[in-house]
């Protein structure tokens, strides 16, 4: 049974194997990752002899990668999609708030347990509050109720918005994701245009947590929907590329935001975990606009 850590992670520092230290993300795909670039960006500047590669994982061999982070060598990992949850079982604890959002996307070692916390809604949480300020008592909508959405419900709720619909064409699948967070502002709908444009009409912030944008030509929701937005409202997508959705927002007048910022922020939480170190954001976000192109 994984434990839940009354506790803040704490790392004590140590000194680095004859090779160096190991650190590596762990998913399927992770290809596509810029998160090697950046930290290795930091890692170079902070003058820690680590390198941080990609561990492409299938969900077979989730297990055996974890256990893997044990060697003596190896300082965390990162986690990304589809294995955030399924490290849960095979980690020795989780920070209280990996325990609430039911998701691992950082692994800490810690005398000698194998640590599992979401740096996602830190991520999420400051980059949003960047662009938009005080967000207490609007509405927000997220489109899609997969793992992605599951940081973004806790850290608008965090924010202290007082409304938070979950929209999902399976609807039962956001109202079970909304139980499970136990979250008292949020409830669910589906994705008809009435229904959509009833939330839109008084949504400050719509959150797009599907992977629908990251090719040319998909949107999560028709785009003309967007018209029924207050002229406030802000629009995010948690890919971190120009989507069709954010370049209609901006037509339309809104304020829009990709995911770049987040990955970066989660990232640099990350890497203060690891390394007690605070992490060179503006190395890493250089680095990261780098690999993006």
């Amino acid at each position: 049974m994984t434990d839940i850590l009354d506790l803040p992670i704490e790392r004590a520092p140590r000194a680095a194997p004859p090779s160096g230290w190991r650190l590596g993300l762990i998913g399927d795909p992770v290809a596509h990752s810029l998160s090697p670039a950046m930290q290795n960006a930091a890692l170079r500047e902070l003058g820690i002899a680590a390198t941080y590669e990609r561990w492409q994982t299938a969900a077979t061999d989730v297990a055996d990668r974890v256990a893997g982070l044990r060697a003596p060598d190896v300082l965390g990992a990162n986690v990304t999609v589809p294995h955030k949850q399924a490290v849960i079982p095979v980690l020795d604890a989780v920070t209280p708030l990996a325990d609430r959002v039911g998701a691992v996307n950082t692994i800490v070692r810690q005398d000698g347990r194998l640590v599992g916390d979401n740096t996602d809604v830190y991520g999420f949480v400051t980059a949003l509050a960047a662009v938009t300020g005080d967000l207490a008592g609007r509405t927000a909508l997220i489109l899609g109720a997969g793992g992605a959405s599951r940081a973004v419900v806790i850290g608008l709720e965090r924010l202290g918005l007082s409304h938070i619909v979950v929209a999902n064409r399976n609807i039962e699948r956001a109202l079970t994701l909304i139980e499970e967070l136990r979250c008292p502002v949020a409830t669910a709908t589906g994705l008809d245009r009435t229904a959509l444009a009833d939330v839109l009409a008084t949504a400050t912030v719509v959150v797009n947590a599907t992977a629908l944008g990251w090719h040319a030509g998909e949107t999560p929701i028709p785009l003309d929907l967007l018209g029924a937005l207050p002229d406030d409202a802000h629009v995010t997508d948690l890919t971190y590329r120009e989507t069709d959705l954010l370049a209609a927002a901006r037509r339309r007048g809104l304020s829009a935001s990709d995911g770049l910022e987040m990955l970066i922020l989660q990232g640099a939480q990350a890497l203060r975990s690891w390394t007690d170190l605070d992490p060179p954001v503006a190395t890493m976000r250089a680095a990261a606009i780098a690999a993006r192109g």
